[in-house]
């Protein structure tokens, strides 16, 4: 298999919600293991989204990975999402991608498609496939 080279960042209001997200990643896909930052909630607990913590997630996830792709859960999440790849190093940036999947089965395709080894667009588009795919699951009634 080849090595991981995709890292994932989960931008959440609630640091409980993306450590469960990433928890049920990991339970449910338990043959790999892929490189997960949180910027979740704010430095005193409460909900919220910081760009900087964003920005030093990816950071943390550049050192050892080729690529990052963010997933954040809604709102002024997308926007600190957003503003964090602004502000990093062009070179950085051009190895980060925010998806506008949903967040926890974009999570899913993500962190199996990183797992395998897939580069970043193809995890990027197995995340972005991932609201399609759900779709797809739910019948009219």
């Amino acid at each position: 298999m080849s090595p991981v080279s995709v890292g994932i960042v989960l931008v959440s209001h609630s640091r409980a919600l993306a450590e469960a997200a990433e928890d049920l990643a990991r339970r449910l896909i338990v043959a790999v293991d892929v490189p997960v930052e949180t910027a979740a909630g704010l430095a005193d607990g409460g909900l919220g989204t910081d760009p900087g913590a964003v920005v030093e997630a990816v950071e943390r996830l550049t050192e050892r990975c080729e690529g990052v792709l963010v997933l954040a859960d809604l709102g002024s999440g997308i926007m600190s999402a957003e503003m964090a790849l602004e502000m990093l190093d062009p070179a950085l940036a051009e190895r980060t991608r925010l998806s506008a999947a949903p967040f926890i089965e974009g999570l899913l395709g993500a962190y199996g498609a990183a797992g395998i080894g897939k580069d970043l667009q193809a995890v990027a588009t197995e995340a972005d496939g991932a609201a399609e795919a759900k779709r797809s699951q739910v019948t009219a009634f």
